[in-house]
């Protein structure tokens, strides 16, 4: 049956035994997160989906009427879990997410669930890539152990995760620019088969099925994003490829209130409706910093699908919203 048929009789297709068992496999992959943070002595919150403004910038924002006020849809809870490291040091969240962005791509989705979490008094970036490498070996081996008929119906064969290599932004290109013969056209971002040579650069090189890119360009980062001190052109952040495709963004912020209110100013942007998220640095805040993951991206790459809308319940794309 064809992906659109299947999405469009839902209800029922999910029903079938494969498609079921995704599923299972995708709440094997939450509960991960969530047991593998709570054991890191992480609290669980829930931040507002409904806010007056974006955390990310940019145009992909769903906008809406709130009662006579003009509101959006979260991009991301990046405010609120960075409020929240004040509060409780270590944060996360499961929740949905929503980008207006005008795709219609087998990669993106217009709501996905993101897995987040946030971190106070990190000695850098790594910590971060170093909490997310226990989560993915602790969720492979929850989904070994009690995931076991899933995957055997599946046929999953899942990915390595013992050790995760790390490379920067700028060497990456390089290397993947030689060894395929391919011209470096954007040196600020990434373009989507890149990402896919270098997962598959890894691969041929180290037997790896994720590589951490890190030291992402400033320009192409948003402006909570610390820069290197070292080279401010760059920025102390990082995304996770899994078998060549970006499933996690994350990286060290800025907590001192003066260099946050310098970077929005430098970058032409307007602190109007970020009043309370920059009081949270007046008041002082730990070196911190954390991520955000796409689960449906994740599962996809697990589950060796090829789009991502086969791995989330009830998709929602530029053309559907139904059912």
């Amino acid at each position: 049956t064809s992906l659109e048929t299947k999405l469009d009789l839902r209800p029922l297709s999910l029903r079938n035994v494969k498609e079921r068992a995704k599923f299972r496999i995708q709440e094997g992959i939450i509960r991960g997160f969530r047991d593998f943070l709570h054991e890191q002595g992480f609290t669980e919150i829930h931040s507002p989906k409904i806010g007056a403004r974006g955390a990310e910038g940019g145009a992909n924002l769903f906008r809406l009427e709130y009662f006579h006020k003009h509101a959006v849809l979260a991009q991301s809870p990046q405010f609120y879990k960075q409020m929240m490291v004040g509060v409780f040091d270590r944060v996360f969240e499961t929740g949905p997410v929503f980008r207006a962005e005008k795709h219609n791509t087998k990669r993106h989705l217009n709501e996905y669930t993101s897995l987040d979490f946030e971190m106070g008094y990190i000695n850098g970036f790594e910590d971060i890539m170093e909490m997310e490498t226990g989560f993915l070996q602790y969720a492979v081996e929850l989904l070994k152990k009690d995931y076991a008929h899933e995957l055997s119906i599946l046929k999953v064969e899942l990915p390595k995760v013992d050790k995760i290599p790390a490379v920067r932004f700028d060497k990456a290109k390089e290397l993947v620019a030689e060894k395929y013969k391919r011209k470096i056209r954007n040196p600020y971002d990434l373009e989507p088969e890149e990402e896919a040579l270098i997962g598959r650069y890894f691969k041929e090189e180290y037997d790896a099925d994720f590589v951490f890119v890190t030291h992402y360009p400033s320009k192409k980062r948003p402006f909570y994003a610390m820069d290197d001190p070292s080279d401010e052109k760059f920025t102390l952040s990082f995304d996770l490829l899994f078998k060549g495709l970006e499933v996690t963004t994350g990286g060290q912020r800025i907590h001192d209130y003066q260099m946050l209110k310098d970077k929005i100013a430098a970058r032409g942007m307007d602190e109007e409706g970020m009043e309370q998220y920059l009081d949270t640095f007046k008041h002082g805040m730990p070196p911190h910093g954390g991520l955000g993951i796409g689960l449906e991206r994740l599962t996809m790459q697990i589950l060796g699908e090829e789009n991502v809308r086969e791995t989330c319940l009830f998709p929602r794309d530029m053309n559907r919203l139904e059912p």
